[in-house]
């Protein structure tokens, strides 16, 4: 993104950016080491999970740690796919 504001900047004649959004491809955005939201989100609480030896309640667990409330980390949970390990 900075390179392509950089061009546009480079590119632009006059006072006003011309920034030729056309040459954005989506595949430049999703590159490889880019995860979504949802799979941080997912990533971030199954580390708590295993901080906390997968105790969602408590002082000690996985909710406190995240500072949810107990009923928010088990919908998020259930939300997301994640169950404890066999």
């Amino acid at each position: 993104m900075e390179n392509f504001i950089g061009r546009s900047v480079i590119l632009s004649q006059g006072p006003l950016l011309d920034a030729p959004v056309g040459e954005l491809r989506a595949d430049s955005i999703d590159g490889p080491g880019v995860m979504t939201l949802e799979g941080i989100e997912r990533e971030h609480i199954v580390r708590a999970l295993n901080a906390s030896s997968w105790v969602v309640a408590g002082r000690s667990g996985a909710a406190a740690k995240l500072n949810l409330k107990r009923t928010s980390l088990q919908y998020k949970m259930q939300k997301l796919g994640i169950s404890r390990p066999q």
